[in-house]
């Protein structure tokens, strides 16, 4: 409907225009008559001699035809005109009709005639051409003539020569008039593009202006700007008063940066001149260079960012923050350990003081009142350590019950780091109460002094470790390290350090053990295990290091490795045909993480593995040290299709009526169980209730750790599904074990 009214009113305007232009040629025509003194009687003796000039029309023609095309711009557009479909000796023609017609066509003729000149292209300089070949035409025919009367020649030489200019000026006006039409109609066109433009920049909340770079003068303001200084606009930045004063010097720096010719930005705080609300903006200045030397204006744009940096501080506030405790988690701690050390490095002089504290007793709680109760004192104790020590000091609880303290710049280290500890261990002395029961627990802190213990924080961390478990064992409360009676475990602990490095270094491998179908004797899958290969101790098994990992921090990107490694690796099996699944173990601390679903899911995108091809094995332990959390995850990935194991069956403790509810796959029985299963029946008879259990709950029975054909066989009889173990292959790296899937008897 609304395009219909537009198209109405555009009709009644070309309409108007119409009446406008006709009425506006006969205003000219009384103009020129008047001008030029045309008479009835120049009318008369015009058309009484007519008869004599039309015959010479195609003498004309030539001359006229001559012409044009002998100026190269006007043959450019008669080319032009015959290029776009158009008949130049139409065109010619037509002209000498109205030229050789003397008396001239309608006003609507003349008019169209300029009309169509201008619109081909046509200069004026050329129709005046025209006009002067035609005067010397008609006037060279009237010296010619003998049939025109002795007192009629000069009357109608001037007669002839009043028409031709009246002509010429009728067609030179219709000209300028249509060029006019057009240059109003450009016009109009640009004011409805600025106007669209000004309505669309109204609408838009982004606060816009631009000023002069030289004279500093507002050049445009949208009307948010307005609206947000209250209409008191001035240079260079017409809403600096609206901003902190702290931060109004950034604002500045921003923009002679953007009046060297560089675009720039600042992010500051400021309020609306008619609100007191105080929120953050980003202020972006683009320099626009003159014609010659020099940026000519600069174009701002300014948004509100207050949500977009709230959101981004609650990112980073949950990226360094324990999010039970409060207190900073193990990023932000390293990295405020790494800055005190670096700052002592370059002082000569500081000394850094860390600290590692461990609750005693703790996992005794927690296993018995339950994890909630476990989370709840752990806050506390969080509480009261955070009430005990300064606020220079860094305190963060780097997972479970552990906690590490920094003391930068300490004047004199070894009274500084028993200080400290005197606090803690007294701040602990009374109980907590939880749940109506009260709780005492102590704490073992282990103290490592920079440089004194060592340069680098893997060092001292692990010298820490060293100290803190000394002083647990002895029940000392607290110890400095000593490298004078540091231990093998000590030593042991100093992988630490080297941990990350071989992390970042790539030195980590997956070894492959197979898993075969005792009855259709074939490969039915395989283990992934983790392997580090030291560059000075060899080949290192998990047991001895992981622990090390997880006070370390690394378990989560280990395990993220290990799971694309591995399914990458199972998907070239696959795509070479072998459609086995691969089984990943996952550490109690790694399963108890709230995102391994997501990491799981974002490891199978990655490597662009199918989830039917990954098994998760967990030990019963872990499950059931905390059922509710466990049992999400294992319903989660039964609907990803992802393969569920409990490994180590039997060592611990499960309750089967959890179990018969859990979406598990398998049961692998503990290789224990298998030892003394061919000399000692009552083992025999365990490991067939376990067989039995796991088939009347609906899983497959895994046996690991077969060593012989004797264990083989009597497991075949006892009707276990599937074995793994040396007697069919010991773990091998990639390579090796492709080349064993390809030999083996045992094919996939």
């Amino acid at each position: 409907m609304e395009d219909k009214r537009k198209s109405v009113r555009r009709s009644q305007v070309a309409l108007d225009n119409a009446s406008h232009v006709r009425s506006g040629a006969l205003e000219q025509r009384k103009a020129y008559n008047y001008i030029l003194q045309l008479t009835s009687d120049d009318l008369s003796i015009l058309t009484r001699y007519q008869h004599l000039l039309v015959p010479q029309a195609a003498s004309f023609a030539e001359i006229l035809y001559n012409y044009l095309f002998d100026l190269p711009e006007a043959a450019e557009a008669l080319y032009a005109y015959e290029k776009n479909g158009g008949d130049v000796s139409s065109l010619i023609k037509s002209q000498l009709r109205h030229l050789l017609s003397l008396l001239g066509g309608p006003d609507s003729e003349i008019q169209a005639v300029g009309e169509a000149y201008y619109r081909n292209g046509f200069k004026p300089a050329w129709i005046i051409g025209a006009y002067r070949l035609y005067l010397n035409h008609v006037l060279e025919l009237l010296g010619s003539l003998s049939d025109i009367a002795p007192g009629d020649r000069q009357p109608l030489q001037s007669a002839l020569s009043k028409r031709i200019f009246l002509d010429l000026g009728l067609i030179l006006q219709a000209y300028w008039d249509e060029s006019l039409a057009t240059l109003h109609g450009e016009v109009e066109n640009k004011e409805a593009s600025y106007a669209r433009m000004m309505e669309m920049l109204a609408n838009i909340p982004q606060v816009l202006w631009s000023v002069d770079a030289k004279t500093l003068e507002v050049l445009y303001a949208s009307p948010a700007t307005t609206s947000f200084v209250n209409d008191d606009l001035s240079g260079p930045v017409p809403v600096l008063e609206c901003f902190h004063a702290e931060d109004r010097e950034l604002i500045l720096s921003a923009w002679e940066h953007a009046a060297g010719g560089k675009q720039s930005l600042a992010e500051a705080r400021g309020s609306r001149a008619d609100d007191d609300e105080e929120r953050w903006y980003r202020l972006m200045f683009y320099p626009f260079p003159g014609n010659g030397k020099g940026v000519q204006r600069i174009d701002a744009i300014m948004e509100d960012i207050h949500e977009q940096r709230a959101a981004l501080e609650r990112l980073e506030h949950l990226a360094t923050t324990d999010e039970l405790t409060g207190l900073a988690n193990r990023t932000l701690w390293y990295d405020r350990a790494n800055q005190a050390l670096a700052s002592a490095r370059r002082s000569g002089s500081s000394k850094v003081v860390l600290m590692l504290l461990d609750l005693d007793n703790f996992k005794l709680i927690n296993d018995t009142m339950g994890h909630p109760a476990g989370d709840e004192l752990l806050a506390s104790v969080a509480t009261r350590l955070r009430h005990a020590l300064r606020d220079s000091d860094t305190l963060a609880r780097l997972g479970g019950d552990e906690f590490a303290v920094l003391l930068p710049r300490a004047e004199d280290e070894h009274k500084a780091g028993t200080r400290v500890a005197d606090t803690i261990q007294r701040c602990l002395h009374e109980p907590f109460t939880c749940r109506g029961q009260e709780f005492y627990l102590g704490a073992s802190i282990g103290i490592a002094i920079y440089p004194e213990h060592g340069d680098d924080l893997d060092t001292l961390l692990s010298r820490a470790d060293v100290a803190m478990y000394r002083a647990k064992n002895g029940g000392l409360g607290y110890l400095f390290y000593d490298p004078g009676k540091d231990s093998g475990s000590g030593q042991h602990l100093q992988l630490s350090g080297e941990l990350r490095r071989a992390f970042d270094r790539g030195e980590f491998e997956l070894h492959y053990q197979p898993k075969v179908d005792i009855h259709g004797e074939h490969v039915s899958g395989v283990e992934a295990l983790l392997r580090w290969k030291h560059p000075e101790h060899g080949l290192i098994e998990p047991d001895r290091f992981l622990r090390v990992a997880e006070k370390a921090g690394l378990m989560n990107p280990i395990t993220n490795w290990v799971l694309v490694t591995a399914l990458r690796q199972c998907k070239s099996w696959w795509s070479a045909g072998r459609r086995i699944p691969i089984s990943v173990n996952v550490s109690a601390r790694s399963f108890q993480t709230p995102d391994l679903f997501e990491r799981i899911q974002w490891a199978l995108s990655e490597s662009g593995a199918e989830s039917g091809s990954l098994e998760i094995e967990i030990t019963e332990d872990t499950l059931m040290s905390d059922l509710e959390h466990g049992s999400g995850i294992l319903t989660r990935l039964s609907e990803e299709h992802v393969g569920v194991a409990i490994d180590d069956f039997g060592t611990g403790y499960s309750s089967l009526a959890y179990l018969k509810r859990l979406p598990i796959d398998t049961l692998k029985i503990d290789r224990s169980f298998l030892l003394d299963m061919v000399e000692n029946e009552n083992d025999a008879i365990l490991v067939r209730s376990i067989i039995d259990l796991g088939h009347n709950l609906g899983y497959q029975v895994v046996a690991e750790g077969v060593e012989d054909a004797e264990v083989w066989d009597l497991l075949d009889i006892l009707g276990c599904d599937a074995v793994q173990g040396y007697h069919v292959s010991r773990p091998l790296p990639y390579e090796a074990f492709t080349q064993w899937l390809q030999e083996s008897r045992w094919q996939a």
